[in-house]
C-alpha cells in the first residue's frame, strides 16, 4: 500500500497568491540573498551565503542591523502576497530573519546555488529564468520554515506537525466546506479535545476561529474584486449574505 505524502504548501501558496520579482529596492515583504564578499575573480561560495527575510516596512536601519558583519546584499526579491492567507502568513514575521544556507533545508540551498550558477555566466533564456527564480526561492523558503520552524507557535510550527498540518491543508484547500470540530479532529486522527488543545497551543487560536478568520479574509478579497455578497457567501461557507455582511461589519468596527 502506497502512503501519499502530505503536501503542506500547495494549498498555502494558492491562498497566498504570491507575485515575486527581482528588484534593487524592495518596498514590501522581501528576500535578500547575502554573500560574504563579491569578487569578479572568484565564483560565489554558496556555503557562505545567507537568505535575509524581511517583513514589510523593514527600515533601512533594521535591514543594515540584520545583516551580519561581513555580509553584502547581492540580490533582492520583492514578494507581493495577494491571497486571503497573507495576513496569517505575515504574522509569523515580526522581525528580519537570517538563514545561513550552510545549515538550511537542502532544497533552499540548492535553489540559491542554481541562481548563483545562472548569474555566473550569460546564457540563453537567462532573463526569463531569473523572472521565475523568485517564485522558486519563495517555495524553498517555505520548505525550510516547515522543516525548521523558527518558533514554537505559529503557522509553520503547526505545518511541521503532521496531524495538525492535515487539517490546515484541508481548510486552506476548501474553506467553504462545512467543517465541524469532529470532522477536523477526524482528519487529524485525534480526539476532539486533544485536537482542539494541540491546535490552539500551536496557532494561538481555536480551529473554529482560524477557519472563521480564513473565510472572512477570503470573502473580503472576493468582495474587493467586485463579487456580490450572495455569491461570496456561497463560495466561503457563510449561511447567507446577511450573515457575511454582519461578520464583515464586526471586523470594520
Amino acid at each position: 500500500m502506497t502512503t501519499l505524502r502530505l503536501d503542506r504548501l500547495s494549498a498555502l501558496l494558492e491562498g497566498l497568491a504570491p507575485r515575486v520579482w527581482l528588484t534593487d529596492a524592495p518596498q514590501g515583504f522581501a528576500l535578500h540573498i547575502l554573500v560574504h564578499s563579491l569578487s569578479n575573480d572568484k565564483p560565489l561560495d554558496v556555503s557562505g551565503m545567507s537568505l535575509l527575510v524581511c517583513p514589510p516596512h523593514t527600515s533601512a536601519d533594521e535591514l543594515a542591523q540584520a545583516q551580519r558583519e561581513g555580509h553584502t546584499r547581492w540580490m533582492s526579491f520583492e514578494v507581493a502576497l495577494e491571497g486571503p492567507v497573507a495576513p496569517i502568513f505575515l504574522s509569523d514575521f515580526v522581525a528580519p530573519l537570517q538563514i545561513d544556507l550552510a545549515s538550511a533545508d537542502a532544497s533552499l540551498a540548492q535553489i540559491v546555488r542554481l541562481i548563483a550558477g545562472e548569474m555566473s555566466v550569460t546564457r540563453c533564456g537567462q532573463p526569463l529564468l531569473m523572472n521565475r527564480a523568485g517564485d522558486i526561492l519563495l517555495i524553498g523558503l517555505l520548505r525550510h520554515l516547515v522543516s525548521q520552524p523558527q518558533k514554537t507557535t505559529g503557522l509553520f510550527s503547526a505545518l511541521a506537525n503532521p496531524r495538525i498540518a492535515k487539517t490546515l491543508v484541508a481548510m486552506h484547500a476548501d474553506a467553504s466546506k462545512p467543517w465541524s470540530l469532529e470532522a477536523l479532529a477526524d482528519e487529524a486522527g485525534m480526539s476532539r479535545t486533544t485536537y482542539v488543545n494541540q491546535f490552539k497551543s500551536l496557532m494561538q487560536v481555536s480551529p473554529g476561529k482560524y477557519l472563521e478568520n480564513l473565510r472572512l479574509a477570503l470573502a473580503q478579497r472576493l468582495v474587493s474584486h467586485g463579487m456580490g455578497l450572495k455569491q461570496v457567501a456561497q463560495k466561503t461557507g457563510y449561511a447567507s449574505a446577511s450573515t457575511l455582511s454582519r461578520a464583515m461589519s464586526r471586523t470594520a468596527v
